[in-house]
């Protein structure tokens, strides 16, 4: 299946000269979860890789996981940058489920933050699975696994208990079946899902009752957003600027937040880059009555021309 032609949502402009475009779908739910703005096609399934994570995190709770902390449930949730913190957490929840690094699925990887894997690599340490930016989802799947009886090994093939688990609550919160199922990067089952029931899904969470696993995620994860991203990342900054915001970007494009009382929004951008994401999504978040001042400092990122800022890369007039 291919994109239908979506209309450009971010422009990149150099010294006034128009230079690129990033096309894409954006919608923006009320508090109520109904659309109020609709760009591209946002009910066409798209793959929203690791934006799904804070549901699919949900499941980890009914299955009978008790994480030791809410640290440990953040980390479930996010794609963590391999810092020392994030990898050290890992260890300790697989340690605590009577299991290693080598039952991990996820594929060996140095950590992504810049100056950890600098050292690693002046240390001439080896990539490691617990490194990889999934490792948490992947601890947590494991200690899913271990407390519900199920077996760890396979713990990532599609008919496993857990990710059949996994699979339906995501149809569930977004309210649209998954249409398929493929490998993500870290190895796990990846389900395509439209943007619009990616943004109903986060929603629910943060509209979720006191007491329930789907609070339970949201709570920890806007409480430890350095968890869920990493030094300097634009989830972590955008949590800490934004109280109550929940934010979880994916690979490919993907980005999702939603804020109680206010909505939700999420996006996909067809050629499956980073640089125009936060641009797109501070449009959504406007919408949304985020203050322009708080936004300010990820709504537009700088182009670069030599010692200078030349251009900048904004939202397209589809999305102010």
């Amino acid at each position: 299946m291919r994109f239908p032609e979506n209309p450009v949502l971010v422009e990149v402009w150099r010294s006034g000269f128009f230079e690129s475009a990033h096309r894409g779908s954006l919608v923006v739910l009320d508090a109520d979860g109904a659309v109020t703005r609709a760009v591209g096609a946002v009910d066409v399934p798209t793959l929203p890789r690791s934006s799904n994570k804070p549901v699919q995190a949900t499941t980890y709770l009914d299955a009978g996981w008790v994480p030791r902390s809410t640290e440990e449930l953040a980390i479930a949730a996010g794609s963590h940058s391999g810092e020392s913190g994030h990898v050290q957490l890992a260890l300790a929840m697989l340690a605590a489920a009577g299991l290693g690094p080598h039952d991990l699925g996820c594929p060996a990887a140095l950590p992504s933050d810049e100056r950890e894997r600098a050292a690693w690599l002046v240390e001439g340490r080896a990539p490691a699975r617990e490194a990889m930016n999934c490792s948490g989802k992947h601890a947590a799947m494991l200690s899913a696994c271990v407390a519900a009886g199920w077996p760890t090994h396979g713990y990532l093939d599609r008919a496993h208990p857990l990710q059949q688990a996994i699979e339906a609550r995501l149809g569930e919160a977004g309210g649209e079946p998954v249409s398929a199922v493929v490998v993500d990067g870290c190895g796990a089952p990846q389900h395509a899902l439209s943007v619009t029931a990616l943004a109903r899904g986060v929603l629910g969470l943060v509209h979720a009752e006191p007491g329930t696993s789907g609070r339970a995620v949201a709570d920890a994860v806007r409480a430890h957003p350095w968890l869920v991203a990493g030094t300097g990342k634009d989830d972590t900054l955008l949590m800490q600027a934004v109280p109550g915001l929940l934010v979880k970007g994916g690979a490919d494009g993907v980005h999702v937040a939603a804020l109680p009382g206010a909505g939700a929004v999420a996006l996909k951008l067809d050629d499956g880059g980073d640089r125009g994401r936060m641009p797109a999504l501070c449009a959504g978040l406007a919408l949304l009555g985020v203050a322009p001042e708080v936004l300010a400092p990820f709504a537009v990122t700088p182009v670069i021309g030599g010692d200078g800022v030349v251009g900048e890369v904004r939202p397209a007039a589809v999305l102010v």
